[in-house]
């Protein structure tokens, strides 16, 4: 009976880290790569038998579209199925294939709003707030920082997918995955505030006459709340696109047009 080692789950891992999106198409999208990434876990289980090899490798190249590093957990639930059909249990090209598509879709929301929504959004505001004076260490933090983050992430989930089988999805998209993402949404909450009071510069000129003195608003806004315009700027950024579904590109234009009209009228 075949049995997969920690070897040869590590060179399917590899294969996916390293090939997920090296053949894309629109017909296929990550079908290719997930194949790839097949070939270490199939050479072993069907080694004396070329049929069933060819023919496992042929179902994996059916159309296939995660988010590549949380999705590895996938690659190692399909490893585990494929394991048990090996070895004699009852499993058909179906049941592999609604595996796959059934968990690619709900992988793909949470690993997208992590990791690119999340942990790539903080570690570029780490980057940007080291290298804002010209230094070029925070270009090495961020490139550092990620790739030490998304292959400890892929490399884990593959192996935790293979030890569980279908389990493991229930332990990731299960109700014990929703104080991570909680925690993960706080934190990026708290680094684009502390972004958006670092870089986002707003201040105003208006005077306001009292008596023979004339008081400085932008002043008097910063005796009893610092950084209060530029909070207030962030602010109606986030109302206008979450709220009301402007574009990027229309905020843009709105802040331009804002601009101009503050400085014709003396307010900034």
């Amino acid at each position: 009976m075949p049995k997969l080692d920690k070897k040869d789950l590590k060179r399917g891992w590899r294969s996916w880290a390293m090939f997920h999106l090296s053949s894309m198409s629109f017909e296929k999208l990550e079908a290719n790569g997930f194949a790839h990434s097949m070939i270490p876990i199939l050479k072993k289980l069907y080694k004396d038998d070329p049929e069933a090899y060819k023919q496992a490798l042929e179902r994996h190249t059916a159309f296939y579209n995660t988010e590549p590093q949380v999705g590895s957990l996938v690659n190692g639930v399909v490893a585990s199925i494929e394991e048990e059909r090996a070895n004699g249990k009852e499993v058909n090209d179906e049941m592999i294939h609604s595996v796959k598509t059934g968990l690619m879709g709900p992988i793909a929301g949470m690993g997208d709003s992590i990791i690119q929504g999340i942990i790539i959004p903080i570690l570029l505001s780490i980057g940007m707030g080291i290298s804002a004076n010209g230094n070029p260490v925070g270009v090495f933090v961020y490139i550092v920082g990620y790739l030490s983050i998304i292959l400890t992430v892929s490399y884990l989930l593959y192996m935790r997918g293979y030890k569980m089988g279908v389990q493991a999805v229930d332990e990731l998209l299960g109700a014990n995955s929703e104080r991570l993402r909680s925690a993960f949404t706080l934190l990026g909450v708290m680094v684009v505030g502390g972004l958006a009071a670092s870089f986002v510069k707003l201040n105003t000129i208006l005077q306001i006459p009292n008596g023979e003195e004339v008081l400085e608003f932008q002043k008097t806004l910063d005796g009893f709340f610092p950084k209060l315009l530029p909070l207030i700027a962030v602010l109606v950024c986030w109302y206008l696109i979450s709220k009301r579904k402007w574009s990027a590109t229309k905020v843009l234009l709105f802040l331009i047009v804002i601009s101009i009209v503050g400085v014709l009228l003396n307010v900034f």
